[in-house]
Parts: C-alpha cells; structure tokens; sequence
C-alpha cells in the first residue's frame, strides 16, 4: 500500500496543502507547531475515523472554516486471494499480482461528515477506515502499554477488522448486546429479560473473545523476535491474554448468570470481552516490576511495528506506517535499528521531527526529505 498523493484543506494550521510521498522512508522537518504532525494526523483520520491528538471538533478544524477535508490516493495489491471483498474492487479472478489506484475523501466538521471511497457515497466511516490501513506510533503510544486495557482492545480489534471478515459484524452484534443488558441492569429488569440478552451477549462473546486470543497467540513470534531485534535489553518476551471472566473456569453465560446480582446493583455488566486485557512480560525484569515510560515506548512500538508485518503477511499488503517526532520518542540507538528495519520492509513509512535522523545523512538509508514551514510542504530531497 502506497500513498501517491494527499491533499489537505483547514486542518490545523493548514489552509490548503498538497503532498506527493515517495515509496519508502519520507522524513517531515520543521520546526515545532509548523504542521508536520498534522499531515499524519490527516492520514489517521482516514484510517482511523479520528485524530491521534483528541476528537475532530477539538481544534483540528482550522479556526474560522466550516470542516476540514482530506483526499488520499493510493497504489494497492489488487487481488489478493483470501482478502476481504473491498468496496469499488473491479478486478477479476486471478489478478493477484496487478496493481490498483483508490481515492477516497473525507470532510469533517466535528460532528457531521461526508466520506467518498472510489467516487462513490460512504455510509459509514468504517469503510474508508477498512480501505486505508495504518499504524501510527506517536507521543501517546506508550498508553498500548501503560494505558487501560480499552486501548489494548482496541490494538486487537484494528487488526482483527483488517484481517478477519467476520470479527466486524461479530464485535457490533456483541457492542449492541452489551447496550442492551445495561440498559436493563439500571432499569432493573426482571429475570425473564436479562436471559434472553445473556443469551444473545453469550453467543457473540465467546467467538469475539477466541477471536482476539487467537490474534494475539498469531502476533507472538514476530512480537518476540522483533523485541529480540529492536530492544534486546528487555529479554525474552511473552504476551498473556485476559478474556474479562474465568473462561478455564465457566462459560461467559454462566459467568453472566453468576455476576447477576452484582451486576443489578452496579448497574453495569461486571464480566465479558469487554473487560478483556493483554499483557506484556519480559524475562529480565521481575514479576511485579513495571516498565519504565523508555521500556513502554519501545514495547509499544515493537506490537505496533508486529502488527503491521502479521497484516502483510495476512493480506499481502502493508500498512502505511507513521511515526511521530521519532528523534524525541526514541535515542539515537533505538532510532538507528528501527529505521534500519524500516528501510528494509517494503512499507511506505512517514516520519517527523525537527530535524532528520542522523543516520539518514550517510548511504545505508534511503528516504526523501519534506520541509515543512507556515503551512507549506516543500520537498527538499
């Protein structure tokens, strides 16, 4: 997946901006506020429906314009047997090795939006998010790690959504259980309804829980061999899964059924796939031992950059790959590996800073560089 074009009007500090990547490393430089974290965050918002610096209506809208707009055109694997069927695919049987062009854009106001993916209407968000694939590593990525186990969910979740064609409507008929049984837990409803959506929340968690369990034991050996490659410092590595109720112990409807009671005086439902959670452990630090911010960054971006080859390796093509003021997230060591390994996948990857790494001035990496300043992008290499 490569983007060949991207166009920006009023986001943040940009009026309107045009971008034309290379394949590859391409590097932002500016100084700070100048708008470089802003051309990923449009990338994001694509992908992803939402900005990685808050909700759309909180300042990513330029001052004074009416919504702001993203275009994105990129070059795909066409065809690839096993995908998921795609919207505006016209390729025929067969056509693994060709190559296609999409488009899709984006205008957003905060509140209401308006999406086309291959010229035609959008009535969800989710489908330019499943057109355009990307993992970002920014500021806050550490949260994958440190942050609450809702952020860890939703890791499992973007991938699954990727390479799993029934996990999206498996997770919405679970979300619509799960709106329904609270909602009859503070209403204190009688017995006779809460089985019937116990039933129904059961039905679909116990397959969206095997679901991420099996993801993430899929994730393992090239979380573990990357760690091994990119922070060896931290050891050997394992990742344990958490499915939100004693499944060695009951299934999710007796475990529905147990936590009934509690779950009538809380008003909200105590055990599922909601309540699921992952965990990183390392042998060379002791149990208990919690990672330093340094140690959860570089984990951090070790599962995303995991993520990113189990999706290849899935769908035949990689993600767009952002990342966010690398030089002040990483130190010069850590830079230097992570860009090596970039440089050797085949991914398009976006990076910004105030300046460009060192190691990209000398021959081992190639990349283009971007200027950024007050509003404009200027290729400079």
């Amino acid at each position: 997946m490569q983007v060949t074009r991207l166009d920006i009007r009023y986001l943040r500090r940009f009026d309107q901006v045009q971008l034309s990547p290379t394949p590859g490393l391409n590097v932002l430089v500016g100084d700070n506020g100048a708008g470089k974290t802003s051309v990923l965050e449009a990338l994001h918002l694509m992908a992803y429906g939402r900005s990685f610096r808050g909700r759309v209506g909180d300042g990513l809208v330029r001052h004074g314009a009416p919504a702001l707009e993203v275009f994105v055109e990129w070059r795909e694997r066409a065809g690839t047997a096993g995908d998921p069927p795609r919207s505006g695919s016209t390729q025929p049987p067969g056509a693994e090795d060709s190559q296609r062009t999409r488009k899709a854009g984006l205008r957003h106001a905060g509140r209401d939006w308006e999406g086309r993916l291959d010229g035609s209407p959008v009535a969800q968000l989710g489908e330019l998010c499943a057109a355009l694939a990307m993992v970002t590593f920014e500021p806050g990525s550490h949260a994958l790690v440190s942050g609450p186990g809702e952020v860890r969910r939703r890791y499992l979740d973007w991938g699954l959504f990727h390479v799993e064609p029934a996990f999206l409507a498996l997770w919405r008929r679970y979300s619509r259980a799960l709106k329904q049984r609270n909602a009859l837990l503070k209403a204190r409803a009688g017995d006779s309804q809460l089985d019937a959506w116990d039933r129904e929340l059961a039905e679909a968690g116990e397959p969206l829980g095997r679901h991420r369990q099996q993801y993430l034991e899929s994730l393992q050996p090239g979380f573990s061999r990357l760690a091994a490659e990119l922070a060896p410092t931290l050891g050997q590595l394992q990742l344990h899964y958490h499915p939100g109720w004693r499944r060695d112990e009951l299934s999710l409807a007796d475990a529905l059924l147990l936590s009934r009671q509690r779950d009538l005086q809380s008003g909200f439902t105590s055990v599922g796939p909601h309540r699921a959670d992952w965990r990183t452990g390392f042998s060379s630090l002791p149990g208990r031992e919690a990672l330093s911010r340094g140690q959860a960054k570089l984990t951090a971006l070790v599962a995303l950059l995991a993520q990113a080859e189990f999706h290849a390796a899935s769908r035949g093509e990689w993600p767009i790959i952002g990342f966010d003021d690398l030089a002040s997230e990483l130190d010069r060591k850590h830079q230097a590996r992570v860009l090596r390994w970039l440089a050797a996948s085949p991914a398009q990857v976006f990076v910004t800073g105030t300046e460009a790494p060192a190691m990209l001035d000398g021959p081992d990496v190639a990349s283009s560089l971007f200027h950024v300043e007050q509003g404009q992008i200027q290729q400079v290499r």
